[in-house]
């Protein structure tokens, strides 16, 4: 599409980038060196940087959040013409597409009913911590306080979401952190013997050791637990048959409050609306952000039961008796109206059963893969999110380095092809590669990821 000619100075871009840009994840020495990448124009699966190179998207924007492709003009006229009408007013009055996308939500979540926008998904978790906290001292005199997080699961960048952090290389230097978030083991049943953990009903016994937790901090201090339905940038986990329903059980039996992270998983990544859906669980509480509006503006939501809500409001006497919080950005209008055009398009064009079947196929080719290259251990996903874990040595499943990690990506890059790994988030354990391609992919898609993957690791492992 690019043809390297651009009615600016691009050059002027690059340089007022270098100079004053402060990049996501990014180490900036290099760019005295070189200059930074600027992506200039995206449409469908596909992008053009400030040099006119076309890359092919395997991970819907870097991370996870284009899900519906880029160009989409319905989605920017839509925000135009709501903007005109009313850009913004604060979340303690409502607006036309905030009350209308609450209603085509709900109907997605059976079970819960109410729905507190934010614009990011840190925010989104940071609420839902506030309200078990007031929760606890509402309800239990402040002891039942404390939140379960699990390892290798991210839930945001703020401080209080760094406490519920499963990924220490996150979390290095950003201490000290919140107090009453503890953490329990993780589901990778592939490396389910690091655990000595049995083989058979490995899903129940890895759900099992959050009971113990549970019976280890006393059940009266526990309000809520914190986890990823498929947990995303700690390896693209899938939970093992039987996970799921224990967690609920165990949920029940401590009455602890089930909060499903969805900032990745939800609005069709996993082939359904939201992944908990594919598992059969009840959430007390759902958080979403990336792929709501596919990032066309920016958005976020904490869903939650009436149950919860109603503790908010049980009496209106009480001055403090109702949930004490503003997102400033909650208010805008843009994001309910991005993400009402976003769901259309969804269900206009069958994405949900496209991610399903399109998700087989690529697992496949994965597996093509692991076949053919002994440095692939494990391949794993759900509809159009997966990973592939690398390995040094097969038989002790030992990590493949993440700097050779890196390689794979970077010759990928080189190719046009922007695929992810886990990076600098779990020591020694940043060795899996990640896909996220847009709900649109097609086989040919598809294929030419995988072609471009399968040359990379060639060059890199031989």
């Amino acid at each position: 599409m690019m043809d390297g000619k651009f009615d600016n100075d691009i050059q002027a871009v690059v340089d007022a980038d270098r100079a004053h840009v402060w990049h996501h994840l990014s180490q900036h020495k290099p760019y005295e060196t070189s200059d930074p990448r600027i992506i200039v124009e995206g449409k469908g699966m596909r992008v053009w940087d400030q040099k006119g190179k076309e890359h092919l998207d395997a991970v819907s924007g870097g991370v996870w959040t284009v899900n519906v492709g880029y160009g989409r003009e319905r989605i920017a006229n839509a925000v135009r013409d709501q903007l005109i009408k009313l850009n913004y007013f604060a979340g303690s009055a409502g607006s036309i597409p905030g009350a209308m996308f609450s209603e085509r939500l709900i109907e997605k979540m059976p079970g819960l009913s109410r729905v507190y926008y934010c614009n990011s998904g840190s925010e989104a978790n940071e609420k839902a911590f506030k309200m078990v906290r007031q929760i606890a001292h509402k309800r239990y005199g402040g002891k039942k306080h404390k939140i379960l997080y699990r390892d290798r699961d991210y839930h945001g960048t703020t401080i209080a979401c760094l406490s519920a952090g499963g990924q220490d290389e996150r979390n290095a230097q950003y201490g000290p952190f919140t107090p009453g978030f503890i953490r329990v083991p993780h589901c990778l049943e592939y490396r389910a013997a690091d655990q000595g953990a049995p083989v058979e009903n490995y899903g129940e016994w890895a759900a099992d050791q959050i009971e113990a937790v549970i019976l280890a901090e006393g059940p009266d201090t526990v309000g809520a637990i914190c986890l990823e339905p498929v947990t995303a940038g700690g390896g693209v986990i899938t939970p093992p048959e039987g996970y799921w329903p224990r967690v609920q059980e165990i949920c029940r039996k401590y009455d602890v409050l089930l909060h499903i992270d969805e900032v990745v998983c939800g609005v069709g990544r996993t082939g359904t609306w939201f992944g908990y859906q594919h598992y059969g669980v009840q959430p007390d509480m759902v958080t979403m952000a990336k792929g709501v509006a596919s990032g066309y503006a920016a958005i976020a939501c904490l869903v939650t039961t009436e149950a919860v809500f109603d503790m908010f409001k049980d009496d209106a006497t009480d001055p403090l008796n109702y949930f004490r919080d503003i997102s400033t950005f909650g208010g805008c209008t843009a994001g309910p109206a991005a993400a009402l055009e976003n769901m259309d398009i969804i269900e206009e064009e069958g994405l949900l059963e496209n991610t399903t079947r399109m998700g087989h196929y690529m697992l496949d080719r994965l597996a093509e893969l692991k076949d053919k290259h002994a440095v692939i251990g494990d391949v794993r996903g759900k509809g159009l999110f997966l990973g592939a874990e690398l390995v040094a040595d097969r038989t002790t499943r030992e990590p493949m380095a993440e700097k050779r990690v890196q390689m794979v990506t970077a010759d990928c890059m080189a190719q046009g092809l922007i695929i992810g790994a886990t990076n600098r988030s779990l020591p020694g354990l940043n060795n899996t590669l990640c896909f996220s391609p847009a709900l649109i992919a097609t086989k040919d898609d598809i294929d030419e990821i995988i072609e471009g993957v399968d040359g990379a690791l060639s060059r890199v492992f031989g």
